[in-house]
């Protein structure tokens, strides 16, 4: 028995709708399980970079007291007098506005202390 030309009896390459339906709903089983996930990486691992500012910047605060005997009047002095490179940015508001805590003596300078503008996150 032969078979007309062009016919081979193989069904075509390819997927079915079926197939395609089941995959799309797996990748998206899988991705609303490490979507929230990854946001929650991401905000703690900005916490954590703002804990670590306000440290470097309270180390730098503090050296620059010890070599100087009073404290910065802005943070800007901590970059002029090279304890800084930068003033570094909160990684939560995306600007450099840190709160400043003044010295009960105001004759030491102007910068005691530092703190987030988002209180919630700063533990420190």
């Amino acid at each position: 028995m032969s078979r007309p030309p062009g016919k081979t009896g193989k069904r075509a390459a390819g997927f079915t709708l079926i197939e395609m339906v089941i995959v799309l709903a797996l990748i998206g089983l899988l991705l609303t399980l490490a979507v929230p996930r990854y946001f929650s990486a991401l905000d703690n691992g900005k916490v954590k970079v703002q804990q670590q500012n306000l440290s470097t910047m309270r180390d730098a605060i503090d050296k620059f007291f010890g070599d100087r005997g009073r404290y910065p009047d802005t943070l800007d002095d901590l970059v002029q007098k090279h304890y800084l490179r930068s003033v570094p940015l909160d990684p939560l508001t995306e600007k450099s506005n840190w709160l400043i805590v003044v010295p009960s003596d105001p004759t030491l300078g102007g910068v005691y202390d530092v703190h987030s503008a988002t209180d919630a996150h700063d533990e420190n």
